[in-house]
């Protein structure tokens, strides 16, 4: 697992599951105002990401026969203990 950086964005987890390629995106909020952490992966924020994961595939071709997964990973911020993390699989797909 890691991340994946260039110019054009940021992927902050790419890491595989048997045959897929999970790209994650790890978001977290200190409120819940707005809709909180999961709902802060708009439209352009999915956009980015997509382009960033297109941009990987494209670069390494071994990954590319690989299907492809967009999960988030929520962290909520716990007051009186440790954070717990929430992980959406299939959160959106590339259209």
């Amino acid at each position: 697992m890691r991340n994946y950086r260039r110019k054009n964005g940021e992927l902050d987890v790419v890491a595989r599951d048997g045959d897929v390629l999970v790209i994650g995106e790890v978001r977290t909020r200190s409120s819940e105002a707005f809709g909180g952490a999961a709902a802060s992966v708009d439209g352009w924020k999915r956009h980015k990401i997509i382009r960033a994961a297109t941009q990987l595939l494209q670069q390494r071709k071994d990954l590319a026969q690989l299907r492809v997964r967009f999960d988030v990973l929520v962290i909520h911020d716990a007051t009186s203990g440790a954070p717990t993390v929430e992980w959406i699989k299939h959160a959106f797909e590339a259209t």
